[in-house]
Order: structure tokens, then C-alpha cells, then sequence
């Protein structure tokens, strides 16, 4: 089949296929597959990266939510006779129903890798690591450190579950079409052991999203417009030693739990 028989990107998905066979490598080894691995690709697009991890793991699940291109990989199912394909929306896929231990390697769509990610993490003790091919300001929040202004509720909330790195750039050129901005590989090994119950995470969260709400002003402030207790949330900043004065920006991830923990009914 030649490129002109290949369905066209979809500029409402957001699609920008990778070419480049050396990026497909460099992903694949940044997975450590082996034969008795299980991997959910979310995004096939054309297979370049499919072919690849039928190769290089026992079993893959692709989700693609692109009729067409569906349609097409099921053209090629005899050369990828380890590979389950699936057409559905991955944020509406259940992710639940896959193997513990299911390794993830996506280049996610840019319109809804948070989402993604968040809905991943969420599954963290299904998914021992992420290799995700992701918008280089996207990988730039995920392992921001306090105090830039790219940290926020996708960094403390994505570096509470795994530890993150970021591995590598990926030029514009290895797509097609290029998309407008740059892209990054990162590699999320998920936390078996986290400091909070789930009961406590969803205040947790809660309170994340809430403390950059409003990200000009302080932390007391900020909570406050979210219907926090303001005595609660002064009390707790004494308690811990920080500022009244500070915003949400300059806590770590771990004072952020120290602080659900002082105040987990303050709402």
C-alpha cells in the first residue's frame, strides 16, 4: 500500500503520525518489553509504533477511536496476529479490565493527554510504568519543580503517583503532518505505596485544584474563594511551618499531603 492509499490525518483528532523509525526504537527500549508483557497502546494511528511492540512484548491492546484508521490496521491484522484492536475513545475504554501489570506506551492525542494521563493514574496499580509521547510544555508541567510557573495540579497530582522523567525531545520533523509544537518521550514508573488512602486522595486532589484556582494569589486566599475554611487553612500553614503568605506554587508535593492531612474536613 503506498502513502497515498494511507487514511489521511484527522485534524479534528488532533493526528500527527510519527515516521521517524529510530524515535519507535528509542520508545520501545525506554519500555523494557519482554515476551510476557501485556501493552496498551492508546493511539495506533498507521502502526508505525504497533509493528514494534508486536515484536517486542507476548501481547497489545490498541485503542484507536478512528474508524478509518481501525479499519486499516485490521488490513494488516496478519502481520500483527498478537495485537488486539480495538476501536473506542480511550478516556471511555476500560482501562479497569486489563491485566495488573500492563505497561502503557501511547503517543497520546495533544487535546486529551491530561485527561489521559489523570484517567491512568487513576489505574496506577494496573500500569507499573507509562512511556508516553506527550507536548513538550505538557512534559515540562509533569516534572516541574516548585516554584516555576509550570508547576500546577498536573505536577503535584502526577508526581504524588509516579516517579517521572523525562527522556527525550521529538522533533516536529519525525511527524506527519508537523505538528506546531515540539513533543517529548517520558517515562512514569507508577508508586506501589502512596501516603494517602483513596478516601483521603479525593480531598487530596480536591484541594490541589483548588489551591491553584487562582494562582495569583495566596494559598489562604485561594482556598478561601474555593469555600475552605480560612481559620482551618491558616492554623494548618502555622502548623507546618510555612508562610500565610505563600501561594500555591511553592509547596512541594509533600507539604501538600502534610496539609490534607491537617485539614481533611475543611470543606
Amino acid at each position: 500500500m503506498s502513502i497515498l492509499d494511507l487514511p489521511p490525518p484527522n485534524k479534528r483528532l488532533g493526528q500527527n503520525f510519527l515516521i521517524d523509525p529510530n524515535i519507535v526504537h528509542k520508545i520501545v527500549a525506554l519500555a523494557e518489553l519482554g515476551p510476557s508483557d501485556h501493552v496498551l497502546e492508546i493511539g495506533p494511528g498507521r502502526g508505525i509504533l504497533t509493528e514494534a511492540l508486536c515484536h517486542a512484548a507476548g501481547r497489545v491492546t490498541a485503542v484507536e477511536v478512528d474508524p478509518r484508521l481501525h479499519a486499516y490496521l485490521e488490513t494488516r491484522q496478519a502481520e500483527l496476529p498478537n495485537v488486539e484492536l480495538v476501536c473506542e475513545d480511550a478516556l471511555a475504554y476500560p482501562v479497569e479490565r486489563l491485566p495488573i501489570g500492563t505497561v502503557v506506551v501511547a503517543n497520546l492525542p495533544y487535546y486529551i493527554s491530561t485527561p489521559l494521563l489523570f484517567r491512568l493514574l487513576d489505574q496506577r496499580g494496573r500500569f507499573p510504568r507509562m512511556v508516553l509521547m506527550l507536548q513538550a510544555e505538557v512534559a515540562d508541567r509533569l516534572v516541574a519543580s516548585p516554584g516555576g510557573s509550570n508547576y500546577g495540579v498536573l505536577s503535584v497530582m502526577a508526581q504524588y503517583a509516579a516517579e517521572i522523567t523525562k527522556s527525550f525531545r521529538v522533533s516536529a520533523q519525525c511527524f506527519r503532518p508537523r505538528p506546531e509544537v515540539a513533543s517529548a518521550a517520558v517515562l512514569l514508573r507508577t508508586k506501589e505505596r502512596t501516603r494517602l488512602s483513596r478516601q483521603e486522595e479525593v480531598a487530596f486532589r480536591a484541594l490541589v485544584k483548588a489551591a491553584f484556582a487562582h494562582r495569583r494569589k495566596t494559598l489562604v486566599n485561594s482556598l478561601k474563594d474555593e469555600r475552605y475554611d480560612q481559620k482551618q487553612v491558616t492554623d494548618a500553614l502555622n502548623s507546618l511551618n510555612l508562610s500565610p503568605t505563600a501561594r500555591a506554587e511553592v509547596l512541594s508535593v509533600g507539604q501538600f499531603i502534610d496539609l490534607i492531612r491537617w485539614m481533611p474536613s475543611s470543606k
